[in-house]
Protein backbone atom coordinates (compact mmCIF):
# COMPACT_ATOMS: atom_id res chain seq x y z
CA UNK A 1 0.00 0.00 0.00
CA UNK A 2 1.23 3.42 -1.18
CA UNK A 3 1.63 6.43 1.88
CA UNK A 4 0.22 9.75 1.02
CA UNK A 5 3.25 12.40 1.34
CA UNK A 6 1.71 14.72 3.78
CA UNK A 7 4.15 17.34 3.77
CA UNK A 8 5.17 18.61 -0.04
CA UNK A 9 6.92 21.85 1.37
CA UNK A 10 9.62 19.63 3.67
CA UNK A 11 9.66 16.71 0.84
CA UNK A 12 10.69 19.53 -1.89
CA UNK A 13 13.02 21.50 0.79
CA UNK A 14 14.77 17.77 1.44
CA UNK A 15 14.68 17.35 -2.00
CA UNK A 16 16.32 20.66 -3.04
CA UNK A 17 19.32 20.14 -0.66
CA UNK A 18 20.18 17.18 -2.10
CA UNK A 19 20.49 18.54 -5.85
CA UNK A 20 22.18 21.67 -4.38
CA UNK A 21 24.53 18.87 -2.66
CA UNK A 22 24.77 17.29 -6.13
CA UNK A 23 25.61 20.61 -7.83
CA UNK A 24 28.38 20.97 -4.91
CA UNK A 25 30.02 17.90 -6.29
CA UNK A 26 30.04 18.18 -9.62
CA UNK A 27 30.99 21.44 -9.54
CA UNK A 28 33.44 21.67 -12.16
CA UNK A 29 31.65 19.26 -14.86
CA UNK A 30 28.60 21.47 -14.58
CA UNK A 31 30.60 24.41 -15.47
CA UNK A 32 31.45 22.32 -18.63
CA UNK A 33 28.04 21.35 -18.94
CA UNK A 34 26.97 25.34 -19.45
CA UNK A 35 23.57 27.25 -18.61
CA UNK A 36 21.37 25.37 -20.58
CA UNK A 37 22.72 21.77 -19.35
CA UNK A 38 22.33 23.60 -16.14
CA UNK A 39 18.42 24.25 -16.26
CA UNK A 40 17.95 21.07 -17.78
CA UNK A 41 19.04 18.85 -15.05
CA UNK A 42 17.02 20.86 -12.75
CA UNK A 43 14.75 20.69 -14.61
CA UNK A 44 14.56 16.69 -14.86
CA UNK A 45 15.68 16.66 -11.32
CA UNK A 46 12.53 18.76 -10.18
CA UNK A 47 10.05 17.15 -13.08
CA UNK A 48 11.03 13.28 -11.56
CA UNK A 49 9.75 14.72 -8.13
CA UNK A 50 6.61 16.34 -9.75
CA UNK A 51 6.33 13.17 -11.56
CA UNK A 52 6.83 10.59 -8.59
CA UNK A 53 4.31 12.43 -6.21
CA UNK A 54 1.88 12.98 -8.42
CA UNK A 55 1.89 9.33 -9.28
CA UNK A 56 1.41 8.66 -5.44
CA UNK A 57 -1.40 11.17 -4.89
CA UNK A 58 -3.36 8.94 -7.49
CA UNK A 59 -3.35 6.45 -6.17
CA UNK A 60 -3.74 6.50 -3.05
CA UNK A 61 -7.33 8.92 -3.69
CA UNK A 62 -10.85 7.10 -3.41
CA UNK A 63 -11.58 4.72 -6.86
CA UNK A 64 -13.29 6.88 -9.04
CA UNK A 65 -14.36 9.83 -6.33
CA UNK A 66 -16.47 7.64 -4.34
CA UNK A 67 -17.53 9.93 -1.12
CA UNK A 68 -21.19 8.49 -1.31
CA UNK A 69 -22.20 8.59 2.71
CA UNK A 70 -25.13 6.58 4.58
CA UNK A 71 -26.90 9.65 5.05
CA UNK A 72 -26.79 9.89 1.38
CA UNK A 73 -28.17 6.60 0.89
CA UNK A 74 -30.92 7.23 3.75
CA UNK A 75 -31.81 10.40 1.93
CA UNK A 76 -32.30 8.92 -1.49
CA UNK A 77 -34.11 6.14 0.18
CA UNK A 78 -36.34 8.70 1.85
CA UNK A 79 -37.48 10.72 -1.38
CA UNK A 80 -39.02 7.61 -2.18
CA UNK A 81 -42.01 7.22 0.00
CA UNK A 82 -43.73 10.64 -0.38
CA UNK A 83 -43.69 9.91 -4.10
CA UNK A 84 -45.45 6.55 -4.11
CA UNK A 85 -47.97 8.37 -1.10
CA UNK A 86 -48.33 10.38 -4.30
CA UNK A 87 -49.37 7.86 -6.70
CA UNK A 88 -51.30 6.07 -4.23
CA UNK A 89 -53.61 9.04 -3.96
CA UNK A 90 -53.81 9.90 -7.73
CA UNK A 91 -54.19 6.07 -8.28
CA UNK A 92 -55.48 4.51 -5.66
CA UNK A 93 -55.41 0.78 -6.75
CA UNK A 94 -52.16 1.13 -9.03
CA UNK A 95 -51.16 -2.67 -9.38
CA UNK A 96 -47.62 -1.37 -8.83
CA UNK A 97 -48.01 0.01 -5.36
CA UNK A 98 -47.45 -3.39 -3.07
CA UNK A 99 -44.40 -3.66 -4.88
CA UNK A 100 -42.82 -0.63 -4.73
CA UNK A 101 -43.16 -0.53 -1.19
CA UNK A 102 -41.36 -3.54 -0.57
CA UNK A 103 -38.55 -2.35 -2.82
CA UNK A 104 -38.27 0.56 -0.69
CA UNK A 105 -38.16 -1.78 2.62
CA UNK A 106 -35.53 -4.14 0.62
CA UNK A 107 -32.96 -0.76 0.28
CA UNK A 108 -33.27 0.03 4.18
CA UNK A 109 -31.92 -3.79 4.78
CA UNK A 110 -29.85 -2.90 1.63
CA UNK A 111 -27.96 -0.26 4.17
CA UNK A 112 -26.21 -2.67 6.22
CA UNK A 113 -24.98 -5.58 3.51
CA UNK A 114 -21.49 -6.84 4.72
CA UNK A 115 -21.06 -8.94 1.11
CA UNK A 116 -19.44 -6.91 -2.00
CA UNK A 117 -21.52 -7.96 -5.53
CA UNK A 118 -18.33 -7.69 -8.08
CA UNK A 119 -19.44 -7.56 -11.68
CA UNK A 120 -17.11 -8.67 -14.58
CA UNK A 121 -17.32 -7.65 -18.18
CA UNK A 122 -16.30 -6.87 -21.22
CA UNK A 123 -16.40 -8.35 -24.85
CA UNK A 124 -16.15 -11.76 -26.09
CA UNK A 125 -12.97 -14.09 -25.42
CA UNK A 126 -11.38 -11.88 -23.10
CA UNK A 127 -10.96 -13.73 -20.00
CA UNK A 128 -13.79 -13.37 -17.82
CA UNK A 129 -14.81 -16.47 -16.77
CA UNK A 130 -10.86 -17.16 -16.17
CA UNK A 131 -11.19 -14.15 -14.22
CA UNK A 132 -13.84 -15.62 -12.16
CA UNK A 133 -12.27 -18.83 -11.44
CA UNK A 134 -9.15 -16.79 -9.85
CA UNK A 135 -11.55 -13.95 -7.87
CA UNK A 136 -13.90 -16.55 -7.09
CA UNK A 137 -12.46 -17.91 -3.57
CA UNK A 138 -12.29 -14.51 -2.19
CA UNK A 139 -15.45 -12.39 -3.60
CA UNK A 140 -18.91 -12.55 -5.13
CA UNK A 141 -18.74 -12.46 -8.81
CA UNK A 142 -21.07 -12.22 -11.71
CA UNK A 143 -19.87 -12.95 -15.13
CA UNK A 144 -21.78 -10.96 -17.67
CA UNK A 145 -22.82 -11.97 -20.99
CA UNK A 146 -20.47 -11.00 -23.43
CA UNK A 147 -21.10 -7.50 -24.82
CA UNK A 148 -21.39 -6.65 -28.28
CA UNK A 149 -22.85 -9.85 -29.12
CA UNK A 150 -26.10 -11.07 -29.94
CA UNK A 151 -27.61 -10.05 -26.84
CA UNK A 152 -29.32 -6.04 -25.98
CA UNK A 153 -25.70 -4.16 -24.55
CA UNK A 154 -28.73 -2.30 -22.62
CA UNK A 155 -30.05 -5.52 -20.85
CA UNK A 156 -26.02 -6.33 -19.71
CA UNK A 157 -25.64 -3.26 -18.38
CA UNK A 158 -28.57 -3.13 -16.20
CA UNK A 159 -27.68 -6.39 -14.24
CA UNK A 160 -24.10 -4.93 -14.50
CA UNK A 161 -25.22 -1.21 -12.31
CA UNK A 162 -26.77 -3.69 -9.93
CA UNK A 163 -23.47 -4.87 -8.89
CA UNK A 164 -21.14 -2.64 -6.31
CA UNK A 165 -18.08 -2.80 -8.31
CA UNK A 166 -17.12 -3.42 -12.00
CA UNK A 167 -14.01 -5.09 -13.58
CA UNK A 168 -13.82 -4.27 -17.66
CA UNK A 169 -11.67 -6.71 -19.34
CA UNK A 170 -10.44 -5.42 -22.54
CA UNK A 171 -7.31 -7.67 -24.74
CA UNK A 172 -6.01 -4.22 -26.06
CA UNK A 173 -6.63 -0.70 -26.58
CA UNK A 174 -10.16 0.51 -26.18
CA UNK A 175 -12.13 0.31 -29.23
CA UNK A 176 -15.15 2.97 -29.91
CA UNK A 177 -17.68 0.40 -28.40
CA UNK A 178 -15.46 -0.04 -25.19
CA UNK A 179 -14.92 3.36 -24.81
CA UNK A 180 -19.15 4.18 -24.95
CA UNK A 181 -19.67 1.58 -22.88
CA UNK A 182 -16.98 2.89 -19.73
CA UNK A 183 -18.08 5.95 -20.05
CA UNK A 184 -21.45 5.48 -19.32
CA UNK A 185 -20.94 3.25 -16.38
CA UNK A 186 -18.96 5.89 -15.39
CA UNK A 187 -21.52 8.55 -15.76
CA UNK A 188 -23.92 5.90 -13.54
CA UNK A 189 -21.24 6.55 -10.67
CA UNK A 190 -19.98 2.70 -11.13
CA UNK A 191 -16.79 2.41 -9.43
CA UNK A 192 -15.19 0.34 -11.81
CA UNK A 193 -11.00 -1.11 -12.29
CA UNK A 194 -10.10 -1.69 -16.14
CA UNK A 195 -8.12 -4.59 -17.21
CA UNK A 196 -5.65 -4.82 -19.33
CA UNK A 197 -5.53 -9.13 -19.93
CA UNK A 198 -3.25 -11.25 -21.94
CA UNK A 199 -0.77 -8.69 -21.91
CA UNK A 200 1.32 -11.61 -22.30
CA UNK A 201 0.88 -11.74 -26.21
CA UNK A 202 2.48 -8.33 -26.82
CA UNK A 203 5.89 -7.07 -26.66
CA UNK A 204 6.80 -5.50 -23.64
CA UNK A 205 6.77 -2.41 -25.55
CA UNK A 206 3.40 -2.35 -26.95
CA UNK A 207 2.31 -3.31 -23.38
CA UNK A 208 3.42 -0.18 -22.08
CA UNK A 209 2.25 1.37 -25.14
CA UNK A 210 -0.99 0.60 -24.79
CA UNK A 211 -1.51 0.58 -21.07
CA UNK A 212 -0.37 3.86 -21.02
CA UNK A 213 -2.78 4.78 -24.09
CA UNK A 214 -5.84 2.83 -21.90
CA UNK A 215 -5.11 5.16 -18.90
CA UNK A 216 -4.92 7.95 -20.84
CA UNK A 217 -8.54 7.32 -22.68
CA UNK A 218 -10.16 6.36 -19.17
CA UNK A 219 -8.66 8.95 -16.98
CA UNK A 220 -9.36 6.04 -14.33
CA UNK A 221 -8.27 3.33 -12.58
CA UNK A 222 -6.37 0.63 -15.12
CA UNK A 223 -4.43 -2.39 -14.18
CA UNK A 224 -2.54 -5.32 -16.51
CA UNK A 225 -2.58 -9.04 -16.10
CA UNK A 226 -2.59 -12.48 -18.07
CA UNK A 227 -5.37 -14.16 -16.37
CA UNK A 228 -4.55 -17.35 -18.43
CA UNK A 229 -1.34 -16.98 -19.91
CA UNK A 230 -0.49 -18.80 -22.92
CA UNK A 231 2.19 -21.91 -23.17
CA UNK A 232 5.80 -20.95 -23.68
CA UNK A 233 8.12 -23.12 -25.68
CA UNK A 234 11.03 -24.52 -23.74
CA UNK A 235 14.26 -25.73 -25.23
CA UNK A 236 16.77 -27.65 -23.58
CA UNK A 237 20.40 -28.42 -24.66
CA UNK A 238 21.01 -31.95 -23.39
CA UNK A 239 24.75 -32.89 -23.28
CA UNK A 240 24.95 -35.66 -26.07
CA UNK A 241 24.05 -32.18 -28.31
CA UNK A 242 20.50 -33.07 -28.71
CA UNK A 243 17.87 -30.46 -28.29
CA UNK A 244 15.18 -31.26 -25.84
CA UNK A 245 11.75 -28.84 -26.39
CA UNK A 246 8.25 -28.61 -24.97
CA UNK A 247 5.55 -26.34 -23.62
CA UNK A 248 5.47 -25.01 -20.22
CA UNK A 249 2.63 -23.24 -18.96
CA UNK A 250 3.58 -20.10 -16.64
CA UNK A 251 2.01 -19.07 -13.64
CA UNK A 252 -0.74 -16.48 -14.02
CA UNK A 253 0.21 -12.80 -13.86
CA UNK A 254 -2.59 -11.31 -11.31
CA UNK A 255 -0.83 -9.94 -8.31
CA UNK A 256 -1.55 -6.13 -9.48
CA UNK A 257 -5.06 -6.88 -10.13
CA UNK A 258 -6.13 -8.46 -6.84
CA UNK A 259 -3.54 -5.96 -4.56
CA UNK A 260 -5.23 -2.86 -6.11
CA UNK A 261 -8.92 -4.64 -6.08
CA UNK A 262 -8.19 -5.96 -2.31
CA UNK A 263 -7.25 -2.41 -1.24
CA UNK A 264 -10.21 -0.80 -2.41
CA UNK A 265 -12.18 -3.57 -1.22
CA UNK A 266 -10.45 -3.35 2.33
CA UNK A 267 -11.19 0.66 2.79
CA UNK A 268 -13.77 1.31 0.72
CA UNK A 269 -16.11 -1.54 1.54
CA UNK A 270 -18.92 -0.27 3.03
CA UNK A 271 -18.88 3.15 0.75
CA UNK A 272 -19.62 1.04 -2.31
CA UNK A 273 -22.27 -0.65 -0.67
CA UNK A 274 -23.97 2.85 0.25
CA UNK A 275 -23.49 3.91 -3.44
CA UNK A 276 -24.99 1.00 -5.01
CA UNK A 277 -28.09 1.89 -2.50
CA UNK A 278 -28.36 4.94 -3.47
CA UNK A 279 -27.74 4.31 -7.10
CA UNK A 280 -30.60 1.57 -6.63
CA UNK A 281 -32.73 4.47 -4.72
CA UNK A 282 -32.40 6.90 -8.14
CA UNK A 283 -33.79 3.90 -10.44
CA UNK A 284 -36.46 3.00 -7.98
CA UNK A 285 -37.72 7.23 -7.36
CA UNK A 286 -37.29 7.29 -11.22
CA UNK A 287 -39.92 4.54 -12.23
CA UNK A 288 -42.30 5.81 -9.17
CA UNK A 289 -41.99 9.07 -10.88
CA UNK A 290 -42.63 7.26 -14.40
CA UNK A 291 -45.69 5.78 -13.35
CA UNK A 292 -46.91 9.00 -12.00
CA UNK A 293 -46.14 10.68 -14.83
CA UNK A 294 -48.24 8.37 -16.65
CA UNK A 295 -51.52 9.16 -14.80
CA UNK A 296 -51.03 12.82 -15.02
CA UNK A 297 -50.24 12.64 -18.66
CA UNK A 298 -53.50 10.67 -19.49
CA UNK A 299 -54.99 13.59 -17.29
CA UNK A 300 -53.84 16.17 -19.20
CA UNK A 301 -54.20 15.23 -22.61
CA UNK A 302 -58.06 15.55 -22.73
CA UNK A 303 -57.35 19.18 -21.11
CA UNK A 304 -54.73 20.42 -23.72
CA UNK A 305 -57.08 19.15 -26.58
CA UNK A 306 -59.94 21.04 -24.93
CA UNK A 307 -58.31 24.58 -24.90
CA UNK A 308 -56.46 23.62 -28.72
CA UNK A 309 -59.89 23.74 -30.27
CA UNK A 310 -61.13 27.17 -27.51
CA UNK A 311 -58.42 28.46 -29.01
CA UNK A 312 -58.88 27.62 -32.74
CA UNK A 313 -62.28 29.04 -32.07
CA UNK A 314 -61.19 31.95 -31.23
CA UNK A 315 -58.91 32.86 -33.97
CA UNK A 316 -61.22 31.72 -36.86
CA UNK A 317 -64.21 34.05 -35.44
CA UNK A 318 -61.38 36.82 -35.19
CA UNK A 319 -58.57 36.84 -37.47
CA UNK A 320 -55.61 38.25 -36.53
CA UNK A 321 -52.07 38.86 -38.40
CA UNK A 322 -49.97 35.37 -38.28
CA UNK A 323 -47.75 36.36 -35.26
CA UNK A 324 -50.22 37.65 -33.07
CA UNK A 325 -51.65 34.18 -32.66
CA UNK A 326 -49.73 33.06 -29.73
CA UNK A 327 -50.55 36.24 -27.92
CA UNK A 328 -54.14 36.29 -28.28
CA UNK A 329 -55.20 32.77 -28.69
CA UNK A 330 -52.87 29.98 -28.68
CA UNK A 331 -52.27 29.48 -25.30
CA UNK A 332 -54.61 29.93 -22.90
CA UNK A 333 -53.81 30.83 -19.07
CA UNK A 334 -56.49 28.72 -17.87
CA UNK A 335 -54.79 25.84 -19.65
CA UNK A 336 -51.44 26.31 -17.61
CA UNK A 337 -53.71 26.65 -14.41
CA UNK A 338 -55.39 23.38 -14.89
CA UNK A 339 -52.15 21.66 -16.37
CA UNK A 340 -50.52 22.93 -12.87
CA UNK A 341 -52.77 21.58 -10.62
CA UNK A 342 -52.47 17.62 -12.13
CA UNK A 343 -48.61 18.09 -11.53
CA UNK A 344 -49.35 19.63 -8.05
CA UNK A 345 -48.46 23.29 -9.27
CA UNK A 346 -50.70 25.60 -7.49
CA UNK A 347 -50.11 28.75 -10.00
CA UNK A 348 -51.90 32.09 -9.29
CA UNK A 349 -53.66 34.33 -12.27
CA UNK A 350 -50.83 36.17 -12.22
CA UNK A 351 -48.27 33.26 -12.77
CA UNK A 352 -50.28 31.53 -15.30
CA UNK A 353 -50.19 34.85 -17.22
CA UNK A 354 -46.55 34.66 -16.96
CA UNK A 355 -45.64 31.27 -18.00
CA UNK A 356 -48.00 31.99 -21.01
CA UNK A 357 -46.01 35.08 -21.91
CA UNK A 358 -42.46 33.36 -20.95
CA UNK A 359 -43.96 30.56 -23.41
CA UNK A 360 -44.88 32.62 -26.41
CA UNK A 361 -41.77 34.57 -26.32
CA UNK A 362 -39.61 31.34 -26.79
CA UNK A 363 -41.82 30.37 -29.25
CA UNK A 364 -41.38 33.23 -31.39
CA UNK A 365 -37.95 33.61 -30.71
CA UNK A 366 -37.36 30.11 -32.12
CA UNK A 367 -39.02 30.85 -34.98
CA UNK A 368 -41.82 28.34 -34.03
CA UNK A 369 -44.75 30.36 -34.60
CA UNK A 370 -44.08 31.07 -38.25
CA UNK A 371 -42.92 27.64 -38.88
CA UNK A 372 -45.93 26.05 -37.99
CA UNK A 373 -48.10 28.72 -39.61
CA UNK A 374 -46.23 27.70 -43.33
CA UNK A 375 -46.58 24.32 -42.85
CA UNK A 376 -50.36 24.84 -41.83
CA UNK A 377 -50.75 26.85 -44.84
CA UNK A 378 -49.12 24.42 -47.27
CA UNK A 379 -51.34 21.60 -46.42
CA UNK A 380 -54.37 23.75 -46.58
CA UNK A 381 -53.97 25.36 -49.67
CA UNK A 382 -54.43 21.36 -51.10
CA UNK A 383 -57.86 21.83 -50.76
CA UNK A 384 -58.79 25.49 -52.47
CA UNK A 385 -62.37 25.46 -50.93
CA UNK A 386 -61.28 25.42 -47.20
CA UNK A 387 -58.70 27.29 -47.56
CA UNK A 388 -60.52 30.32 -48.94
CA UNK A 389 -62.71 30.47 -45.32
CA UNK A 390 -61.36 33.31 -43.57
CA UNK A 391 -59.02 32.86 -40.57
CA UNK A 392 -59.00 28.90 -40.99
CA UNK A 393 -55.46 29.45 -41.43
CA UNK A 394 -55.43 31.50 -38.05
CA UNK A 395 -58.05 29.26 -36.54
CA UNK A 396 -55.72 25.55 -37.05
CA UNK A 397 -52.49 27.60 -36.24
CA UNK A 398 -53.80 29.01 -33.38
CA UNK A 399 -55.15 24.94 -32.32
CA UNK A 400 -51.33 23.87 -33.29
CA UNK A 401 -49.59 26.13 -30.57
CA UNK A 402 -51.75 25.57 -28.17
CA UNK A 403 -51.18 21.94 -28.77
CA UNK A 404 -47.35 22.34 -28.71
CA UNK A 405 -47.26 24.79 -25.61
CA UNK A 406 -49.58 22.28 -23.59
CA UNK A 407 -47.19 19.39 -23.94
CA UNK A 408 -44.10 21.43 -23.48
CA UNK A 409 -45.66 22.19 -20.37
CA UNK A 410 -46.32 19.02 -19.56
CA UNK A 411 -42.99 17.65 -20.76
CA UNK A 412 -41.34 20.30 -18.59
CA UNK A 413 -43.57 19.77 -15.32
CA UNK A 414 -42.56 16.02 -15.51
CA UNK A 415 -38.92 16.64 -15.15
CA UNK A 416 -39.45 19.09 -11.88
CA UNK A 417 -39.46 17.23 -8.92
CA UNK A 418 -43.10 16.31 -7.08
CA UNK A 419 -44.94 18.99 -5.12
CA UNK A 420 -43.30 21.92 -6.67
CA UNK A 421 -43.80 24.70 -4.51
CA UNK A 422 -45.62 27.54 -6.10
CA UNK A 423 -42.80 30.19 -5.56
CA UNK A 424 -40.20 28.18 -8.05
CA UNK A 425 -39.32 29.87 -11.18
CA UNK A 426 -39.29 29.08 -14.47
CA UNK A 427 -36.10 27.33 -15.71
CA UNK A 428 -35.90 28.98 -19.64
CA UNK A 429 -33.47 26.73 -20.58
CA UNK A 430 -35.08 23.58 -19.93
CA UNK A 431 -38.34 25.24 -21.09
CA UNK A 432 -36.91 25.90 -23.86
CA UNK A 433 -35.07 22.36 -24.91
CA UNK A 434 -38.90 21.04 -23.60
CA UNK A 435 -40.47 23.16 -27.11
CA UNK A 436 -38.30 22.34 -29.45
CA UNK A 437 -38.38 18.79 -28.67
CA UNK A 438 -42.17 18.49 -28.54
CA UNK A 439 -42.09 21.11 -31.68
CA UNK A 440 -39.94 18.45 -33.74
CA UNK A 441 -42.41 15.48 -32.88
CA UNK A 442 -45.16 17.34 -33.95
CA UNK A 443 -44.09 18.43 -37.06
CA UNK A 444 -43.88 15.60 -39.59
CA UNK A 445 -46.18 16.05 -42.36
CA UNK A 446 -48.55 13.29 -41.92
CA UNK A 447 -49.45 14.33 -38.33
CA UNK A 448 -49.69 18.06 -39.57
CA UNK A 449 -52.25 16.61 -42.36
CA UNK A 450 -54.21 14.68 -40.01
CA UNK A 451 -54.34 17.83 -37.28
CA UNK A 452 -55.45 19.97 -40.25
CA UNK A 453 -57.90 17.87 -41.24
CA UNK A 454 -59.46 17.88 -37.90
CA UNK A 455 -58.98 21.92 -37.57
CA UNK A 456 -61.00 22.20 -40.68
CA UNK A 457 -63.70 19.68 -39.48
CA UNK A 458 -64.38 21.68 -36.21
CA UNK A 459 -64.17 24.71 -38.29
CA UNK A 460 -66.12 24.86 -41.44
CA UNK A 461 -68.38 21.34 -40.64
CA UNK A 462 -70.36 21.97 -43.41
CA UNK A 463 -67.84 21.82 -45.94
CA UNK A 464 -66.70 18.56 -44.96
CA UNK A 465 -68.16 15.11 -46.66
Amino acid sequence: MVVKLQRPILVAGLGLSFILWILDSWHDSLIKIGEFGLLSALAVGGGLWLFRHSSVKTSSEPLNGIVTERETAEKAIAKIEPIINQLAQEAENHPSLKTLREQVAELHLELDRQEINLAVTGGKSVGKSSLIQVLKPRYHCHETAPLFSDESDAVILAEVEKCDFVLFLTNGDLTDSEFQVLQRLKTANLPLLLVFNKQDQYLPDERASILQSLKQRLQGNVVAAAVSPLPVKVRKHQTDGSVQEWMEQTAPDTQHLTQQLGEVLLQQAQQLVWTTTTRRAKLLQAEVKTWLNRIRSDRSTPIIEQYQWFAAAAAFANPVPTLDILATAAINAQMVIDLGKIYQQKLSLEQAQTVVRTVGSLMLKLGLVELSTSAITTVLKTNAITFVAGGLVQGVSAAYLTRVAGLSLVTYLEQQEIALDSGNGLNLEQLRQSLQNVFQQNQQMAFLQSFAHQGVKRLLPETVG
